[in-house]
């Protein structure tokens, strides 16, 4: 079995981190764009183009199932994926984790990029799965890229600049760009309030992979032989991990367990 995953940079280690600990017999091609990133600035037509060319060098190596682990270009390019891909290769989105999120009664924030944040897609979910739910977007720009390169100070920056727009009396946070989960802690301990229960956050990782596997028809098997490659596409260029994707414990995960070639 064979799982690509794509998305505009290291955004997509959460997503392969579980697929490595469901299926760590699974053949894992990761396809991002250092070329092109980030994407979130950019208009809707520019993500789609860049999603495509991502998509279809991960779509080279013959993989079961794309995870697109990346909600900027589920919000734009899903269907454009779809179409140029399945029904050869199924092709499952990452949608922001608003409906769990709203199902604890709120008030809910939920962290994206610019390009994700208003978009009649989020706006969409929102009406669906929170109604009545106190909602706050709050754009986050910067953060993905700053991620991205794991440039600590801009991290930090960026956190607290999305904190400071964020509502005080906030119980549950939306990650809705895969980048931040590699940062959750630095969220959390951003947002936070002394005194205050503990923030729930939800992100998308494991319900992405699951949701993959049971569209291929496949259970999770984390006792199976942990003798699956790991493929890296830089922009389609065959590479091994850069040096910022093992900044982050995810990524270690991947190269401990097999090594990018």
């Amino acid at each position: 079995m064979k799982i690509a995953l794509m998305d505009s940079g290291i955004g997509l280690l959460p997503a392969a981190a579980a697929a490595r600990r469901l299926r760590p017999d699974a053949d894992l091609v990761l396809s991002w764009d250092p070329d092109g990133m980030p994407w979130g600035p950019r208009t809707p037509e520019d993500i789609t183009e860049r999603a495509l060319a991502v998509a279809t060098a991960a779509a080279a190596y013959g993989p079961d199932v794309l995870i697109v682990a990346c909600n900027t270009a589920s919000v734009h390019s899903l269907p454009q994926l779809r179409a140029r891909l399945e029904p050869g290769i199924p092709v499952i989105g990452t949608v922001p984790a608003i409906k769990p999120a709203a199902a604890g009664g709120g008030p809910v924030a939920i962290w994206a990029t610019p390009a994700t944040t208003g978009s009649p897609y989020q706006r969409g979910l929102i009406e669906e799965f929170a109604a009545g739910v106190d909602v706050a977007e709050v754009p986050c720009p910067g953060l993905a890229d700053a991620v991205h390169h794991a440039d600590d100070a801009a991290i930090d920056a960026a956190v607290a600049a999305a904190a400071a727009r964020t509502p005080d009396d906030i119980t549950t946070l939306v990650l809705g760009c895969t980048n931040y989960e590699l940062v959750a802690d630095r969220i959390r301990a951003a947002v936070q309030k002394p005194g205050r229960a503990p923030l729930i956050l939800h992100g998308t990782a494991g319900a992405v992979v699951a949701q993959a596997l049971r569209r291929i028809g496949e259970l999770p098997a984390p006792d199976a032989p942990a003798d699956g490659s790991l493929t890296a596409l830089l922009s389609g260029r065959e590479a091994e991990l850069p040096d910022t994707a093992l900044s982050y414990e995810e990524g270690r995960l991947l190269a401990a367990a097999t090594p990018a070639r």
